[in-house]
Parts: C-alpha cells; structure tokens; sequence
C-alpha cells in the first residue's frame, strides 16, 4: 500500500519543533500536575505550536485505552484507577495556562461503568468553578461510551460548550482501523446530543489518507450533516509507526480545500480541513468564528 508513497513527508507535513523556552514551560507544568495529554501521548504535530501558545487538549482517565484502533499510539494496556482529584489539577492548569477554551479528551475507558461519564461532568464543573472569572469555552472530545445513553446525558447534564466525538474513517475501513467501534453508534451519538440539548455545539473529524475514496468521505460528510452535526475537522493521517496502520496516501493541501469547500456546501458551521489539521488544533479560533461570524 505505500509503494507509491515518496521516501520523505511532503514539505506540507512538516511541522514546527516545540524545544523553545514557552514550549517547555508549557510542558513542565503540566508534568508538575501530574497530567496527560492527547498532545504528548497521541504523538501531534502541532504540540510545539499549540505549547508555544500556552495551549494543550488534556486527556482524562490515565493513559492507557481500553480500545485497540490501529491508528492511534496512546497506550493499549490494562487501565490505571481513576484519580479523584484529576479534575482539580486540570481545572488548575487551565487558571494557570489563561486558557480561554479548553479542550478536555480522555482515553476509552470500557472497564468503567459509565465510560467515564460522571468523571468527565466533575472535571467540567471544577474549569468551570476554578475559572469563574475568565469563563473559559469547555470542549469536551468524548468516547461513545459503548451507547449508553445515561453516560451520555450525564455529560450533556454538565453543559460544556462543544460535544466533540470523532467518527476518525469512512464506514468501509472501521473494521481494520477501528475494529471496537460502530460507525452508526457515532452517528448517533452526535444525534443524540443536538436532540437532548440544541445550546450544544457538536463536532466530529475524519482522517484523510487512509485508503478512503473521494465519494466515501463525501457521504461520511452527509451522514454527518445527517446527525446535525455543525463542526468539522478533516487532517492528514499519520502512521505512528510500522506497526501502525499504513499510510495509503499524502492528500494535497489543494484536496483539502476542497474538501472544505464542499463540507461549507453541506451546511457546516465550521470546517477546518488541511495536513496538519487536528480534532483540537485551533479549537479556540473555531468556536470564535461561531460566534464572531466573519
């Protein structure tokens, strides 16, 4: 499958390195309160950028996934104790970054009955309650908590700004990229959520370059817009490594574009589409052209 590919990432792919002063400022102390991030552990191009901006997506729940995608290199081991006091340190690290929009994700957490779902509400409420003042945006990037749809309305019962969940492939692929999840389950998650709570924002994204047709993710687009699903992120998919799965192609900046040309057709409120797209990358600009429409 990567015969075709050239023997170096485009120059399109090439990010910026995060060893600068506020990168690592960044980095210690989030280190100094004990927290993960999907930056660090999902191995993002963008973490130099977004640490340099005193920015980052943190990740609840431990660091090891229940679920075995075969894109991602977050760890697949057998899941550490819930930390009661997590939400405190995040609410924390969001007073002490300034943050105007935070963007909270977790590992799958299939063990736990609720999927995590009263952790993720405690975590909200003490950003909220730590960050009175400033009112920080809160994005949640949530798993499909099997489809459980009390986990769920736990999290909607919290109110963050954006329920973000990733449907990350077009139908035909999840049984080799995401073989423990349901491509209709996500649907209707997303569904779900504009149903129980209109106010909400939701968000989904999609990898490019992992063996999809044109007019699959054109219909992954549809069926989006299908569960009124208002937000978009469309990124480059990158093999963390060869025993990862396999990079079927580069797509060009100019694919992207249309890509989000057409999403824009579809009725997206938002779409960011290129290489180095991610599901947070640039989250606060996102909800500000929601609200501050151009």
């Amino acid at each position: 499958m990567n015969k075709a590919l050239p023997a170096r990432k485009p120059e399109w792919l090439r990010a910026k390195s995060g060893s600068d002063p506020e990168c690592l400022r960044t980095a210690r102390l989030l280190r100094a309160l004990s927290l993960n991030t999907v930056c660090e552990e999902a191995g993002c191009p963008n973490r130099g950028e977004c640490f340099r901006k005193r920015t980052a997506t943190f990740m609840i729940l431990g660091s090891n996934c229940t679920r075995n995608c075969a894109f991602c290199t977050v760890t697949k081991a057998p899941p550490h104790a819930v930390d009661p006091l997590e939400p405190k340190r995040v609410a924390e690290a969001v007073k002490a970054l300034r943050l105007r929009h935070a963007v909270i994700t977790s590992v799958t957490r299939d063990d736990l009955p609720d999927g995590g779902a009263r952790h993720f509400a405690e975590v909200i409420h003490a950003v909220r309650t730590e960050n009175a003042a400033a009112a920080p945006v809160i994005e949640v990037l949530i798993p499909d908590f099997q489809g459980d749809g009390d986990a769920l309305r736990t999290v909607i019962a919290a109110a963050p700004d954006i329920i973000n969940h990733n449907v990350e492939t077009v139908p035909r692929l999840y049984p080799a990229v995401r073989p423990m999840a349901v491509y209709e389950r996500s649907l209707e998650l997303l569904a779900r959520v504009k149903r129980v709570a209109p106010e909400i924002h939701t968000k989904s994204g999609i990898m490019a370059g992992l063996g999809e047709t044109r007019d699959e993710v054109l219909q992954t687009l549809r069926d989006l817009r299908g569960a009124d699903c208002g937000m978009l992120t469309i990124g480059q998919y990158l093999a963390p490594s060869k025993a990862h799965y396999p990079i079927a192609a580069y797509i060009t900046p100019q694919e992207f574009a249309r890509y989000r040309r057409e999403a824009e057709e579809l009725g997206f409120l938002h779409v960011a589409s290129g290489p180095l797209v991610r599901s947070s990358y640039m989250a606060e600009d996102a909800f500000q052209t929601l609200i501050e429409p151009v």
